[in-house]
């Protein structure tokens, strides 16, 4: 019996030795799981359901429809389809933040919680211009939250971590680096402005979610991937998405910012001649007197070096920096002017009303009214695009750039949301049919 207790004693000696002693948990206890365990239940998952219709067509298309696009009056049905996405909640009382991209167009939003719990989801607010939405669920009690951090003071190469449900997976985490900041690329024609690259793998279902630093902190949400490549995400900066959410929980909206210059692109000559010897910035073209950028001493001919601390490559950059300040979000420039650099601060205002009709006969060669059908074309300026492309008087604009306009208000706020931009989509009706054409802007940007 003594020499058969021996033998277990040993074999227990050796399955004691062969578990995981506690001091090796600890050792393996790194920064990414210490932000795992701090955030994941933060970190939500995003289904979302939407009715969409499609048109079968069995005639031919008239010349007229050719050149402008589909008409109405084709069959139509109707299905459903199923999204995926991920959100943070930023706030105990329910309210979570995701892409725009990921709930535009829903007719049901459900938000499954990291411990299972299941809620339907109401939008705050959201804003497509800087693919950002502000979510809300009214949970019983304090929800967990995650931190919303600052992007500002970035290093490359420092760690961060994305948590989502790629593909459906929730609860998924990927790990990697800050590869780069203020990034600008072009994808499937869409450009993409001021945004954080990383290698921390993001797949579909990972927009909308959270990428943390090692403190736990959003540094950003994950919106992009460079389906070319292997290893290169994108996600808009936690600054811009402070300010945005900010907007869009106190207004429902992002209000249209005004600031009262044009820019330029920069050729080689033109730069040479204002003595710029750098291959990025943009020319300041034109400053409306009494604007907000007048008055932060913005002049003529001034080359735009940098906005908000990174830098402005061209003019439609400038333009799309511009999206993620709202009305009374103050930012910096960073100016050249005579040999030397300064730096001003400019408050945009929103937009000034009395410079709205002057913006859609200018820019879009159209007057409007408010009419029972919605707002129809009072005038088309001779010469314009508009008047080149057919448009007349009596003709009625149901969309703009997606956007029903049925009032002066909802026109208002699409010219403004629009005007920064080199063209406009509009949804255009003509008798029983209707068509979808693509107006270039004209003039200076107001």
């Amino acid at each position: 019996m003594r020499a058969g207790h021996i033998r277990w004693g040993l074999l227990l000696v050796g399955l004691a030795l062969s578990l995981p002693a506690h001091a090796d948990l600890s050792r393996r206890r790194s920064d990414v799981v210490e932000v795992v365990q701090k955030v994941s239940p933060a970190v939500v998952h995003i289904g979302t359901e939407q009715e969409v219709e499609s048109r079968f067509r069995g005639r031919a298309r008239s010349p007229l429809e050719e050149f402008f696009g589909q008409g109405l009056g084709a069959p139509e049905t109707r299905q459903r389809i199923q999204g995926l996405g991920s959100g943070a909640i930023i706030d105990a009382s329910g309210i979570i933040v995701t892409n725009d991209h990921v709930i535009r167009g829903a007719s049901a939003i459900h938000v499954v919680l990291a411990d299972g719990r299941t809620f339907d989801a109401e939008v705050v607010g959201s804003d497509a211009n800087n693919d950002l939405a502000v979510l809300k669920v009214n949970a019983k009690e304090a929800l967990p939250t995650a931190k919303l951090g600052t992007s500002s003071d970035l290093m490359i190469g420092e760690t961060v971590v994305a948590i989502g449900s790629p593909f459906g997976l929730s609860k998924t985490v990927t790990a990697g680096v800050v590869s780069a900041t203020g990034r600008t690329f072009r994808a499937e024609d869409r450009v993409y402005n001021d945004f954080l690259q990383t290698d921390a793998a993001i797949n579909p279902g990972n927009s909308g979610g959270p990428l943390l630093n090692v403190d736990g902190e959003i540094i950003g949400i994950n919106t992009a991937i460079y389906a070319n490549g292997q290893g290169i995400g994108f996600a808009i900066p936690a600054d811009k998405v402070r300010r945005i959410v900010e907007e869009l929980t106190r207004f429902g909206k992002v209000r249209p910012a005004w600031v009262g210059m044009d820019t330029a692109n920069l050729p080689a000559r033109v730069a040479a001649r204002l003595g710029w010897d750098r291959t990025y910035g943009t020319v300041v073209t034109n400053v409306e007197p009494e604007s907000p950028a007048a008055q932060a001493g913005v002049q003529r001919g001034d080359v735009v070096a940098e906005l908000g601390g990174s830098r402005i490559q061209d003019a439609e950059d400038f333009d799309s920096r511009m999206r993620g300040y709202p009305a009374r979000s103050a930012f910096p420039l960073v100016l050249f002017r005579a040999g030397s650099t300064r730096t001003v601060q400019v408050t945009p205002v929103e937009f000034p009303a009395r410079l709205l009709e002057t913006l859609a006969w200018e820019r879009l060669g159209l007057r409007v009214k408010e009419n029972k059908n919605g707002m129809a074309i009072s005038a088309v300026r001779p010469g314009s695009a508009a008047s080149e492309i057919g448009l007349e008087p009596g003709d009625v604009l149901l969309r703009m750039n997606n956007q029903p306009v049925p009032t002066a208000d909802t026109f208002r706020e699409g010219l403004l949301t629009a005007r920064r931009g080199r063209s406009v989509l509009l949804l255009v009706r003509r008798g029983r049919y209707a068509y979808h054409l693509t107006l270039p802007f004209e003039g200076q940007r107001l």
